[in-house]
C-alpha cells in the first residue's frame, strides 16, 4: 500500500519529463493516473507502461493545456472514469524560444500566458467544486527558478510561472478552509524543454552543471517526482501555499544564466 494508493491524479505533460517522472512515482505509490499529454503517442505509451510495470489504472487524455474546453475535457475524463479527482499537478508548457524582451511578441506572450497560467487556472478551477466536496485535495503547479532570478532571454515563460505562482499562493489561503492544498515546486531537472533548449544552445549545459551547488541539473523521476509525491499525500495536508526549491540548492545565491542573445 503506497502513500496515494486508489488516489485519482491528473498530471498534465506526463508523456515526457518531469510530467512522466511524476506519473511513474505516483503509480509506484498507487494512485490512478491520467496522463494528460497534448502528443497522443506519448501519452499511450506512458499510460501503457504505468499498467505494466506497477499494476495501477492509468489512462491518457489528449489535452492542449491552452484551450479552456480541452482543459475542462480533461477533468470530466478523470472524473468520469474514477468518480473524483484527489491530486491535480499543472505541469505542461509548450516549448518557446530564446530572445530579449524587446523582440517579443504579443504572440510569444499570449502563448506563455495561455499555456503556462490560464491552463492552469482553467484546470484548478475545474477541480475545486469536486475536492471541496470530498473535504480534500492536493494542487501542485510546477514553476520556475526561471521566473524567480529573472532569467534572460525567457520574459514569456517567466511571466507564466511567476504568476502562476501568485494563483497558487491566492488559491492556497481561499481554499485552505475546504482541506485543499495548493503548492509550487520550482525544479532544476533535465526536463524535455530543458533539453529542447540545450538542442539549440549546447554550450550552456556544461554551464548549467557547473553553476548547480551539486554539480549536476536533476533527474525527474529519481530527484523531482519524491518531492511531489510528498506534496500529493496526506504527508502534506498541514502544508499550504509553498515554493518548494528543489533544484540542488541553485535558488540560494541564484543560478548564473547568461544566454547568448542577438
Amino acid at each position: 500500500m503506497g502513500r496515494l494508493q486508489d488516489r485519482v491524479a491528473i498530471i498534465t505533460g506526463a508523456g515526457d519529463g518531469i510530467g512522466r517522472g511524476m506519473a511513474r512515482r505516483f503509480a509506484a505509490e498507487g494512485a490512478k493516473v491520467l496522463i494528460a499529454e497534448i502528443n497522443e503517442a506519448a501519452g499511450r505509451a506512458v499510460a501503457a507502461d504505468l499498467v505494466r510495470e506497477f499494476g495501477v489504472d492509468a489512462r491518457s487524455q489528449r489535452t492542449d493545456v491552452g484551450d479552456k474546453a480541452s482543459v475542462l475535457a480533461m477533468v470530466d475524463a478523470a472524473r468520469n472514469a474514477w468518480g473524483t479527482v484527489d491530486i491535480l499537478v499543472n505541469n505542461a508548457w509548450g516549448g518557446g524560444g530564446l530572445g530579449r524582451v524587446e523582440k517579443k511578441t504579443d504572440a510569444d506572450m499570449a502563448h506563455g500566458m495561455d499555456i503556462g497560467f490560464y491552463g492552469p487556472f482553467w484546470a484548478m478551477q475545474a477541480v475545486f467544486p469536486i475536492m471541496k466536496a470530498q473535504r480534500r485535495g492536493n494542487i501542485i503547479n510546477i514553476c520556475s527558478l526561471n521566473g524567480v532570478n529573472a532569467h534572460m532571454g525567457t520574459v514569456d515563460y517567466n511571466s507564466a510561472k511567476e504568476a502562476l505562482r501568485a494563483l497558487t499562493r491566492t488559491a492556497a489561503r481561499e481554499w485552505a478552509p475546504h482541506g485543499i492544498v495548493c503548492n509550487v515546486i520550482c525544479p532544476a531537472a533535465k526536463s524535455a524543454a530543458f533539453r529542447s533548449v540545450m538542442q539549440a544552445h549546447p554550450e550552456l549545459e556544461a554551464a548549467a552543471d557547473a553553476a548547480n551547488p551539486m554539480g549536476r541539473i536533476g533527474d525527474p523521476e529519481a530527484d523531482i517526482a519524491p518531492v511531489a509525491a510528498f506534496l500529493a499525500s496526506d504527508d502534506a495536508r498541514y502544508l499550504t501555499g509553498n515554493t518548494l526549491f528543489v533544484d540542488g540548492g541553485g535558488h540560494i545565491n541564484g543560478v548564473v544564466w547568461i544566454p547568448q542573445l542577438d
